[in-house]
This record gives structure tokens, C-alpha cells and sequence, in this order.
């Protein structure tokens, strides 16, 4: 039976935008350093199988490129691009000049930035700058217009803070490139619930708010803090709010693909962004957006730096023994605040931390039965996440900022055999020593000597297609 990748590429319908896939894909492939699958704790067979994955969801034409970077008990099992950084758009000639992506074309997060945002927030109430039950006027006085006063830190992060949209007519890049005309609108913003009571999605408000706090207390910009706390000392090349003007070149542009957004999806996007599809994907392209400083929707990276930072997650605030966050730190960051309570802007129930979108026990973004998995999604096709119970961090990140098909379901980075089956009471509550778990305080439980990493997912739309390749592949002898 076809899965949904394969039945995207199989509709042959008008409405389907698809850009055009070179005679011989492989061309457009770029590689970059991957570890050996035994470092991995998996086959290569497995690793092949979630290439596999990915590459038809290329073929199936509604993604001009892809990236991907799956690590695995910190080893890089998989680290991957194909297709176009620009050029061979659906509504682009076809004599258009094309430039292949490589696995260090950036790529914009959209809404994925929070996750890093919200852990710069974290960062300072590590250091005692502020806290997270602070008000929000406390920093900005005039905030506390329109009975805003009580509305806190946290409630900003979690999204309760009941400003879920930007004032009518401040989706445009001229307002954008002035913060200070942004944080007036919202001072005179009145909310829409009170604080704390509701769940709903602040797409970009947020962002701006937690901006500006973080400049006025340091007095710096919240772009300065992240090179000085995050991207320097993990020595990531890419993983920026914005680029620098000589770099807008090497960006990859996003493109209208896929089939048409429904219109309640739609209806929905619209009022989470405050503005259509369409508006929101000109403006991502426009050089005032790419090198300019918008919290909660441009932050630029790969997904091989994308990676590196969820596996600093995974291990408790430390990558190669650098370490930018306290162990407690990350454990508050990504303690449940909300459990599969509908979020009012998007209409879906989802599970939230303070930063970050979580998985459970029952289906999620993350798939079915992963309650330890955390991430954020970012318009409409980036997906970074990670996993501490299978020891995976695996950012996908596509160049396409409109449709609905969806992302690879690429088959598990299975484990090696000695590992336990991904139904056994050791694979669901004994995590490895040493690694993140979710929740208010570290669970008790390491990983048996000599025992591997359990199974694990990428993506299950497909679950019982999944759990047999992982069967197949756990029979393989690690190469």
C-alpha cells in the first residue's frame, strides 16, 4: 500500500504546485560529515532507509530543497541536502539560474526561532537577571497600558499572555525594521483574555516583547546575546536573527508549493500571522526581512548547526564539553506547562513547555508515544526536534513557506540489536545516564552497560510500516 509521500507524487492534479526535479536528482545532493553508523548505535541500511525517505519526498516535486541532520547518542547519523537553494520555483521560468543547496545553505526558521529565544530568556533567569514570573512591565513600564500589568514573563513564553496578534497593519517590513514602533503598538495593545486562562499561539507578539526586555536589561540586543551565550562558544557557523547584507546571497528563498491551503487552514494561519500566505512568503524573501531582527520568525541556520544545538539540549546545556546551560535550566525550559489543551489560535490541542512544543503519550507532532520529545514547528515545513529517550536530535528543514504536504516519514535510524524493542519497559523508561529527561526533576534510571539506544522515529504517519523496518534493519549487524 502507497504511503502519503508516495501518493503526493502520484496526483497529477493542476492545482498541485511542484517545482521541477532534475533528470538525475543525485546532482543535487550535497553531503556533509557524517560519523560512522556504528558511532550511531545503528546500521547503514537504516540510515539509507531515512535518506530514502527523504529523497522521495524531493521527487514528489512539492519541496524545491530539502535539509536534514539526524543525530543519534550525539553521534551525526545523517546529514544531508537536496534539491535548490533558489531558483526552480514553480512560478519561476525554467531557464532561471539555479544554485544547489548544501548542507551549509541557512535557512529560515520561521517560528522555530522561539525555541532558541525562549532559551536565551532561560539563560538570563539562569544568571539571575530576571525571572520568569517577573511581569513583563516590571522592564517595560509603559507595557502595563490597557490592564496589562499583570501579564508575566512566563505567560509570554507559554503563550497565555492574551496578545495573541500584532495590532491590524503591522505586518509590514517597514514597521518590522523598527522595534521601538512595534513595542508601542503593543503597549497599546489590549488583550484579548486575561493572563494566564487561555492557550493561545502568539506567532510574532511575543517575540518582540521578550526582545526588548532582554535589551533593556543588558543593553544589548537579544541578536548580540545569542552570538555571545549560544552560537560562539558551540562554535555554530549558522544561527542568526537575521544575516549579514554580504550573506543574503547564500540564503536559501522560500517558495509557493504543494497543493492549495485549505480554506479553514488557511482562516487560521491568516489570523495566527496576522497576514495571508502569500504576503508572509514575499516578505520572507524581501532583504529587509532576511537582515533584519524579527524575534519569533527569522532565525537563520542549517540543520546541522540546528542539530548541534537540540543535542546541547539532549545533553543537559554541554556540546563537546562546552557548556552554555545549567542542567536545571534546560529541565525548566522544557517542563509541561500545557497538556493537550486546545490552543484557540490554532485550533489544535498541543502540549507546551515554556519555549518549546512537546510530545506524549497519545499522538503528537512528534508522532504516536513520545512523551519526552520536544521541538518547535516553523512555517510551514521546518521541523526541529529532539528526543531523549532515543537519544535523537533530528532537524528537517525544507525550502517552502506555503501548502500543506507533508514531511518525509522517513523510517527509524534503527538501533542496533542488543537494544531493546522499542515496546519494552527499558526503551520507555530507562534513558542513558547522563541525558535529558523531561520533566520537573531528572528521573532515576541509566541505560544497562553495553545496551544501546532504543529505537526510534522520525516522523510516524505510518507506524506499522515504521516498526517493521526497524524489525528488518535490528537484524543487520552494524557496519
Amino acid at each position: 500500500m502507497a504511503d502519503i509521500v508516495e501518493l503526493i507524487g502520484r496526483w497529477d492534479v493542476a492545482a498541485l504546485s511542484r517545482c521541477r526535479i532534475p533528470e538525475d536528482p543525485t546532482a543535487v545532493i550535497d553531503r556533509g560529515p557524517e560519523d560512522s553508523p556504528r558511532a550511531a548505535g545503528t546500521t547503514r541500511k537504516a540510515i539509507e532507509e531515512v535518506w530514502g525517505r527523504v529523497d522521495a519526498l524531493y521527487r514528489s516535486g512539492v519541496h524545491p530543497a530539502i535539509q536534514i541532520c539526524v543525530r543519534r547518542g550525539g553521534a551525526v547519523a545523517l546529514n544531508r541536502a537536496i534539491g535548490h537553494a533558489r531558483g526552480n520555483a514553480p512560478d519561476e521560468p525554467e531557464d532561471t539560474p539555479k544554485v544547489p543547496i548544501t548542507t551549509q545553505t541557512p535557512i529560515n526558521l520561521f517560528s522555530a526561532a522561539k525555541a532558541v529565544t525562549a532559551m536565551l530568556i532561560h539563560k538570563l533567569d539562569e544568571r539571575g537577571l530576571l525571572h520568569l514570573d517577573d511581569r513583563v512591565s516590571e522592564f517595560i513600564p509603559e507595557f502595563a497600558r490597557h490592564d496589562k500589568e499583570r501579564i508575566t514573563l512566563r505567560h509570554v513564553v507559554a503563550h497565555r499572555a492574551g496578545i495573541p496578534n500584532l495590532p491590524p497593519d503591522s505586518m509590514n517590513l517597514d514597521l518590522l525594521a523598527s522595534p521601538e514602533l512595534v513595542i508601542e503598538r503593543l503597549c497599546d495593545l489590549k488583550p484579548v483574555s486575561q493572563p494566564g486562562r487561555l492557550l493561545a499561539y502568539h506567532a510574532v507578539s511575543g517575540g518582540f516583547l521578550l526582545a526588548e526586555v532582554v535589551q533593556r536589561i543588558t543593553g544589548r540586543s537579544l541578536r548580540d546575546l545569542l552570538a555571545r551565550e549560544i552560537r560562539e562558544p558551540l562554535g555554530l557557523r549558522w544561527l542568526h536573527y537575521g544575516v549579514p547584507r554580504s550573506d543574503i546571497g547564500r540564503v536559501a528563498e522560500n517558495a509557493f508549493t504543494g497543493p492549495p491551503v485549505p480554506p479553514l487552514l488557511s482562516t487560521i494561519l491568516t489570523r495566527a500571522l496576522g497576514t495571508d500566505l502569500t504576503h508572509v512568503c514575499e516578505m520572507s524573501n524581501d532583504p529587509r526581512f532576511i537582515t533584519g531582527l524579527i524575534p519569533s520568525a527569522n532565525l537563520f541556520t542549517t540543520a546541522q548547526d540546528a542539530a548541534a544545538f537540540y543535542q546541547c539540549l539532549l545533553d543537559e546545556g554541554e556540546l563537546d564539553g562546552v557548556r552554555v546551560f545549567e542542567p536545571r535550566t534546560v529541565h525548566h525550559a522544557i517542563d509541561e506547562q500545557s497538556s493537550w489543551e486546545v490552543d484557540l489560535t490554532l485550533g489544535l490541542p498541543i502540549a507546551y513547555s515554556t519555549g518549546f512544543m512537546l510530545g506524549n503519550r497519545y499522538l503528537s507532532l512528534y508522532g504516536w508515544n513520545h512523551p519526552r520529545a520536544f521541538g518547535h514547528l516553523g512555517l510551514t515545513n521546518i521541523f526541529c526536534w529532539a528526543d531523549p529517550e532515543r537519544e535523537l536530535a533530528g532537524p528537517q528543514l525544507a525550502r517552502r513557506a506555503h501548502g500543506t504536504a507533508p514531511f518525509s516519514d522517513p523510517r527509524r535510524v534503527s538501533a542496533a540489536p542488543q537494544a531493546p524493542p522499542i515496546s519494552s519497559p527499558e526503551a520507555v523508561r530507562q534513558p542513558p545516564a547522563g541525558r535529558l529527561i523531561r520533566g520537573k526533576q531528572p528521573r532515576a534510571g541509566a541505560r544497562r552497560p553495553g545496551e544501546a539506544p532504543s529505537a526510534t522515529g522520525i516522523h510516524a504517519a505510518s507506524e506499522s510500516r515504521l516498526s517493521e523496518a526497524c524489525r528488518r534493519s535490528s537484524s543487520a549487524r552494524p557496519q
